[in-house]
């Protein structure tokens, strides 16, 4: 049972409440009735607090998750920017003519990194770390004698998370036994 729901602690008022009923006896039977009626009052009252609580959770992740569709399209624009600058050679980098192109494309980087971060959107480390195949996708094995098996040794895609969910899982090549 869960510890936000509210349950009335009185379930030995309905076994007084059936015993009455046997007495033939107006009173009694009224003391029952009114038993009874109290019982389902404080169920009442306990559903109704539940659904209040149901609803103002659900509305809570409404608003913090109300995002990730679009959070996930977005990341394919980061993955190409990040993929544009890491095939800029340092020539080019260094080149007047590619320079403030260079600089503009960093700064979106950095702008669009801003804005994850506003957005409660982080990236998974994944080189090195074990496999957690709550926030890695294994895409390979590699054999290696360095590191132990089940370590991350590439990370082919980064994964993110939007707050304590995940986003999309990095995708990556795992250690195996040489």
């Amino acid at each position: 049972m869960n510890e936000d729901q509210v349950t009335p602690e009185c379930v030995e008022d309905e076994a007084v409440a059936a015993e009455a009923t046997q007495d033939e006896s107006p009173i009694a039977k009224l003391e029952a009735q009114l038993a009874t009626a109290q019982q389902e009052v404080l169920y009442a009252k306990a559903e109704t607090q539940n659904v209040r609580r149901r609803m103002e959770k659900d509305a809570q992740d409404a608003r913090a998750y109300a995002a990730t569709g679009f959070a996930r399209d977005i990341l394919s624009v980061s993955d190409n920017l990040e993929r544009a600058l890491a095939a800029i050679p340092a020539e080019l980098r260094e080149d007047e003519k590619f320079k403030g192109l260079v600089t503009g494309l960093e700064a979106t980087g950095r702008e669009l990194a801003s804005v994850f971060e506003r957005h409660g959107i982080t990236r998974i480390v994944a080189v090195g770390e074990a496999l957690d195949p709550n926030k890695h996708q294994a895409m390979m094995e590699m054999p290696n004698d360095e590191q132990a098996p089940g370590t991350i040794l590439t990370e082919m895609q980064p994964g993110y998370m939007i707050k304590d969910r995940l986003l999309r899982p990095a995708m990556v090549i795992v250690a195996k036994a040489g």
